[in-house]
């Protein structure tokens, strides 16, 4: 080899190393004897071009915009290429669309239904936030931040209103949350036998509404721990509503003696769960001795009855109103220490109703709000509380709610005879959220070609129609 060769070699460029760009392509059964194989190679298309409908329904709550004003940004505007509203409506679109982890905007940031979305040209525009500016952001806010963005969903919750109430119902139920690691106020808890928190839910049941979701520790609350909530609840809503009328619904964890003697001094109404003892028994058994007899004489299978009486723990300054759901059933007639009866108990500062229609009808409404609960922890994922600070995990509950909200928005637009309406979140992401669509942007407009065979075009249309109408 002569040294002019040498030289070229030496000053030749280096080769470039080898990029795999082709996609994954992989065979499928043949159809009519022809070959059939799949790549994902259809180009800028995207699968959740049902974002757009979210985009709509958070641009007339503005519930990212409400939040973002409460979070202080100490950087330049100069040099800002993600505002904290851009990556907090990123998040909340994410949530909402299934994608509950930071991780997931490796892939979703350059989504261009979830860039239009987000204000952003599908094609030329910007890419969105990354997971890097997702989590600093979620760790961002200090303690007197995250205390008013949860302020904030109070404020939320009543301006879905259009004029104050005459009365609402809150229910107010904690939940299990278990934890991986070894997270701040993470405890362990026996009932459950699982490291976790317990934070609080508290709903509008009748409305489906979220009011707050509170990051507590993994053990029951005591009754300075919830009348300080309630506290705080209520002096938030009535500078809203001073008017209105508020009932406190909650089982036993909740009928406590600070709790209830709060409420009373306050003008408050609740109706709490109490767990049974000898001696509330002993003050309804004549009336559980009629509802024993009754079913064996009439030889029903189960037989159902109410009774109240007057009753004082020793732990409370004064006697309230007791009310007992007495069921007597064949099955348990046997069971010497249950002597064929299940007495449920409430206690309550109602005093005009009936015993029937306070149990039967105010306390056992609440089972919606378990409901609810599952549905905010299972759908929107909120139990991805896997922070190791207990604020960074507070400001995750907010940004479920947050998206909890864009979801409860979209179902509500649904028209009454469609199923949509009554449906859970689930179904709504599956129904107008996961459809796939190409945008195409042009110098002048952009256009949102969806999916031709969408079974659920015109529920689709309706449903943006009606975002609209009332909105920006």
């Amino acid at each position: 080899m002569g040294v002019k060769t040498i030289q070229r070699t030496l000053n030749a460029p280096a080769t470039p190393a080898m990029t795999n760009d082709s996609p994954l392509t992989f065979a499928l059964p043949a159809v009519s004897r022809k070959k059939v194989t799949a790549a994902f190679d259809g180009g800028r298309l995207s699968s959740d071009s049902g974002v757009i409908l979210l985009s709509l329904a958070e641009r007339r709550r503005a519930v990212a915009r409400t939040l973002a004003g409460l979070i202080d940004d100490p950087r330049d505007p100069v040099h800002i290429t993600h505002t904290v509203e851009d990556v907090l409506k990123a998040r909340m679109f994410a949530i909402a669309c299934g994608y509950p982890d930071g991780n997931d905007f490796h892939f979703l940031r350059s989504d261009p239904a979830f860039k239009l979305a987000c204000g952003r040209l599908p094609d030329t525009g910007a890419d969105l936030c990354s997971q890097a500016t997702v989590s600093r952001w979620e760790n961002a806010p200090t303690l007197k931040e995250i205390v008013r963005l949860t302020y904030a969903l109070i404020d939320i919750w009543c301006a879905s209103y259009s004029k104050q109430p005459a009365s609402v119902v809150l229910d107010i139920d904690d939940t299990l949350d278990i934890v991986h690691g070894r997270q701040k106020l993470a405890e362990w808890n026996a009932h459950y036998d699982e490291r976790c928190f317990l934070p609080i839910h508290i709903y509008d049941t009748a409305t489906g509404r979220p009011v707050a979701v509170i990051l507590r520790p993994g053990k029951t609350p005591s009754g300075k721990e919830v009348r300080g909530w309630l506290r705080r609840l209520i002096r938030r809503i009535r500078r809203h509503w001073p008017d209105t009328r508020i009932t406190i619904r909650g089982d036993s964890h909740y009928g406590r003696e600070e709790a209830m003697s709060w409420c009373e001094a306050n003008g408050v109404d609740y109706i709490f769960g109490v767990s049974g003892n000898a001696v509330l028994d002993r003050l309804v058994d004549a009336a559980a001795d009629d509802i024993r007899v009754r079913r064996a004489e009439g030889q029903h299978a189960v037989l159902r009855g109410y009774a109240e009486t007057r009753y004082a723990a020793k732990s409370w300054a004064r006697e309230r109103r007791a009310v007992a759901r007495i069921e007597a059933s064949a099955s348990q007639e046997d069971d010497m220490l249950r002597r064929g009866l299940d007495i449920r108990y409430v206690v309550t500062s109602l005093n005009k109703s009936s015993a029937e229609y306070i149990y039967a009808t105010l306390y056992c409404a609440r089972g919606q709000a378990e409901n609810l609960i599952k549905q905010h922890k299972a759908q929107t994922a909120s139990d991805r509380t896997s922070c190791r600070s207990p604020l960074a995990n507070q400001f995750r509950l907010i940004l479920h709610t947050a998206a909890y909200w864009l979801l409860l928005d979209l179902r509500d637009c649904a028209p009454s005879w469609n199923p949509v309406r009554q449906s859970e979140f689930a179904t709504i992401r599956l129904r107008i959220l996961k459809i796939a669509g190409r945008i195409h942007e042009t110098a002048s407009r952009i256009r949102v070609s969806l999916a031709s065979c969408c079974p659920d075009a015109e529920l689709f249309s309706l449903v943006a129609f009606e975002l609209q109408k009332s909105g920006p």
